[in-house]
């Protein structure tokens, strides 16, 4: 896996311009990547749910049918 680094750069007022890398460690990355798949996909089953309520609502079968069909994702 390639690793990915951060690059700062300061400036001095004279003379070259530093440049400071740092590398993230690998279980810091795979732990923030899932907590943000996580929270992704919490959001997007709550507003699946939101629509699929307010379809029932107001009584809009395709609006229904289309949601539930994206809905099953986050249920199975």
């Amino acid at each position: 896996m390639k690793k990915q680094l951060n690059l700062n750069q300061y400036h001095r007022y004279q003379g070259k311009v530093l440049t400071a890398h740092k590398e993230i460690p690998y279980d810091i990355q795979l732990s923030t990547r899932l907590i943000l798949d996580e929270l992704c996909f919490n959001w997007n089953k709550a507003y699946f749910e939101r629509e699929i309520n307010r379809s029932i609502d107001e009584k809009n079968k395709a609006a229904f049918l289309a949601l539930s069909k994206q809905y099953k994702h986050y249920i199975v």
